[in-house]
Parts: C-alpha cells; structure tokens; sequence
C-alpha cells in the first residue's frame, strides 16, 4: 500500500509540470503570445497597424499573432477569438467591428486569463481593459468639418462616407461632427449635411457608395471620408469623373495612397496618424496588462518603447483608454515625404 501511494505520488509530480505546460496552450514552448486582430484582410491601413504590433510585440522578445477576417463583421471576428482562446494567447488586442456584439467572447477570453484591449476602433468597456485610440475623437471629428468648410467655400452640399455603421470610432468621430455643426448655426448655416454612406470599409463597396452620392446630390460639393479604403476610393471617382475642382475629397487616408489625389487637387489636404505607431503603442499596452503593469485603471502610465511613455486617461464611452496624439494634416507642401513611408 505504502508502494502504492508513493509510485502515485512520483506519478502526480511528474505530470504536474506537464499539465502546467499545456495549461498554456500555445505558449507550451515557453513562447509568449499576443494576438491582434483587425476588421478584416486587404486593407492597407490595418496591414501597417498590424506590421507595428508585430514590431513591437518582437521588440520585447515575445511573439505575435496577426488575424483578421475576409469580411468586416462582428461574427467573423468572433470565430477568430474563439480560436485565439483554444490557444490560451497572453492577450488578444482588436479593431473591433461592432461595439457590443463582441463581449460575450471577450468575457470568455478574459475569463480564461487573457489580456484583452481594443485598438483603433473600441469595443465596450465591459469588453476591455482599455482602448488604444490614435488621437481625440472630439478633435477629429471638428476638424474634419472645417477642412469641409474651407473646401466647399462656406456654402454647399457636403457628405460623409463612412466604414460601416457599426464602427465605433466612425460613429463616435461622426457624432463629433455634428455637433461642430451645431455648436456654430451662425458660421455653418449654409453648409448642409446631406447624407452618411457606408462603404463598409471594401472598395468596390465605397466606389459605388461615392457614385452614389454624386448622383443623388447633383450640388455635392465635399465629401469627408474618415476612413483610408472609403477616402480613397472617392479620390479615384472624383478623377476619373474629371470632377477635380468640382468636389473636392477629405478625411482620414494614408499618404502613400493619397499622393496622388492630393497633388491633382481631388483632396487639398487630410488627415491621420501612424498606424504603424497605433499598433506598436498596442503591443506596449499588451504585454504591461500581462506582466501586471497596468490594469486599464485611469492615472496608471507605461513605457512604450521608443514612443516614450504614456497615460491611461477617462474615455467618453465609460471606459479607459490611451490617446497616441493629435492628427496630422497632409497637404502638397509634405506629402511627397511621406508617400513612401506609410
């Protein structure tokens, strides 16, 4: 008996480091993991966010996972964190398309020990521990529609062509701008906002969206499109309609796409950020949640490489969340160096 006991004892002690490995699922070689996962495959602006968390996660000797769906929705996303899960990732970090229909699995992954945050487009506060957002939501939207009004002369038809009606951010930077409007009757009076598209963020999608607001609104004179695939696609249709002068495109796009329409004219200028810089502050923001650094509490400050250190602040949603910086115009005085960097 006593033979007995002790053969299960070498036993339990012998397969306790083994059960401990696998409780780590994928990080059973000793390999941290940290997954990010973005709205969905082809577009230019999330490939080089992605490039940035891979970077960063990298820099600090760890090893990243970069997923994204075909299509832009919550249930695709959703199939991908349930694998991310399977694999017992350290965190999962994601531009989410929908605000709330993500929580459900958020709260699984969270539940199993995994850091969850949002980047770029946020999810729920329920869903996160913070969101990394690339600058003032309130900020962007105000400026947005200023550039309108200063390109449409003070007067005229001016649209929006947004992502999908689900974005976060796009809502949130879209609510901004009409209360621009509305804080200032007197200066916007003769601007008229005449419709929100959805380009859903696909090309062809927001080429016919563009199309389409150029054949309901014969007076359209602005088009602001917050987003990287739907600025550029009404670029393209404003060339090529030989409407350059007519309507004029601005919004939030990436100067290696939109060298071309700022120096024909179709955009005078726009506006983003890095979004290299958006995904390598993400894997800083990552890998402090794993090791305990941060908790998404509001006052708590991290390093983030090369980018220096920052603040988790109050987010307007309830929530926390860390703000890499103002936006940056571009224009025909600059764009030329940067095209080829972003």
């Amino acid at each position: 008996m006593k033979r007995t006991v002790i053969m299960l004892l070498v036993v339990i002690m012998a397969v306790a480091p083994i059960a401990a490995v696998f409780a780590r699922g994928a990080q059973e070689d000793g390999v941290q993991r940290h997954a990010f996962v973005f709205k969905n495959t082809g577009n230019p602006y999330g490939e080089k966010q992605m490039e940035g968390f891979a970077d960063g996660i990298r820099e600090q000797g760890f090893e990243p996972i970069l997923r994204a769906p075909d299509v832009p929705t919550a249930e695709a996303q959703i199939q991908i964190i349930e694998q991310l899960i399977t694999q017992r990732v350290a965190s999962i970090s994601i531009t989410g398309n929908d605000f709330d229909a993500l929580e459900p699995v958020l709260t699984r992954a969270r539940n199993q020990g995994i850091r969850v945050l949002s980047a770029d487009s946020a999810v729920n506060p329920a869903s996160r521990m913070t969101h990394i957002n690339q600058a003032d939501s309130e900020m962007i939207g105000r400026t947005l529609i200023q550039a309108a009004y200063d390109m449409a002369g003070g007067s005229g038809d001016i649209a929006i062509l947004s992502a999908t009606s689900q974005a976060s951010n796009q809502n949130l930077w879209i609510e901004w701008m009409r209360t621009e409007l509305a804080d200032h009757p007197a200066k916007y009076r003769d601007l008229n906002l005449v419709r929100v598209a959805y380009g859903d963020d696909l090309r062809d999608k927001s080429v016919s969206e563009t199309e389409g607001l150029l054949q309901s609104f014969p007076n359209l004179k602005v088009i602001i499109a917050p987003t990287t695939v739907g600025i550029a696609a009404a670029g393209r249709v404003v060339t090529d309609r030989g409407l350059i002068g007519q309507i004029y495109v601005t919004g939030l796009g990436l100067p290696s796409e939109m060298a071309e329409y700022i120096s024909n004219g179709a955009c005078p200028y726009m506006f983003l950020w890095n979004p290299i810089d958006v995904g390598y502050l993400t894997a800083f923001a990552a890998t402090s949640a794993v090791d305990g650094r941060i908790s998404g509490a509001a006052g708590e400050s991290f390093s983030a490489g090369r980018l220096g250190s920052f603040e988790i602040v109050a987010a307007g949603d309830g929530g926390t969340e860390v703000l890499l910086g103002a936006p940056f115009r571009f224009d025909p005085d600059n764009i030329d160096e940067w095209k080829n960097v972003y």
